[in-house]
């Protein structure tokens, strides 16, 4: 199953590029919705996250041609490579490296894939404190399908920072996954009030496959209002 402005990635959820599907961890994606460029990706994926506007704190967003833009693309493409190779010191460094970039969308996806490092590396990941954090961190369990605790730190998020579209989403597809369609639907329902491209973003992401034959899902990600299911 993402990581803010309305151009981010879910996420838990963003269909990635190349690039960032190369970072997968094995059994989920890391979404876009995370991590916007995912994300969900309005500029960019996935993604994490995105906050109906611009995320707190979150690094200035650049256009692609920058050059600042392109030397993190850069680095974080070496960093995904060196991740797939199980060389997780190495990753981290440079994935540490787009983290202080000015390029916002890499930025995000960077922080998800650094706690993905840090597990592999086996070492303590710093207790996630803001609604942002929970975001992240939520988003990397999501990726790994550790589903309780995915949806344990995503609803942290959502209490201490509410009616962020992104958040909504990623537990939308956390729930999914777990089984749990009622809750799943409504959290869904939100995220599509709150930014109706999440409609389009929900009918191909892979999460929502345990949905995909209930004929509440297809109507809500129908083109509509969306008000009803």
């Amino acid at each position: 199953m993402r990581t803010q402005n309305g151009a981010r990635t879910r996420t838990r959820r963003v269909r990635q590029n190349k690039l960032a599907a190369s970072n997968r961890n094995g059994k989920g994606k890391v979404r876009r919705r995370l991590l916007a460029a995912k994300v969900p990706p309005r500029a960019g994926v996935s993604t994490p996250g995105r906050i109906n506007g611009n995320r707190d704190h979150a690094p200035t967003e650049l256009a692609p041609s920058d050059p600042q833009f392109q030397a993190a693309l850069k680095s974080f493409a070496a960093a995904a490579q060196y991740f797939q190779k199980h060389k997780y010191e190495k990753a981290h460094e440079l994935f540490e490296k787009v983290l202080g970039s000015p390029a916002r969308q890499l930025a995000e996806r960077a922080r998800v894939h650094l706690v993905l490092c840090e597990r592999k590396l086996g070492r303590p990941a710093p207790a996630p404190k803001t609604a942002d954090e929970q975001y992240d961190r939520g988003v990397a369990e999501l990726n790994a399908r550790h589903l309780e605790l995915a949806i344990e730190h995503l609803s942290k998020a959502d209490k201490s920072a509410p009616d962020r579209e992104h958040v909504q989403y990623a537990l939308a597809a956390a729930h999914a996954l777990q089984g749990n369609t009622e809750i799943s639907l409504g959290h869904l329902k939100a995220a599509i009030a709150l930014r109706p491209g999440n409609r389009f973003q929900a009918r191909t992401d892979d999460d929502f496959q345990p949905l995909a034959s209930d004929p509440r899902f297809k109507r809500l990600v129908s083109i509509g209002d969306g008000k009803n299911y």
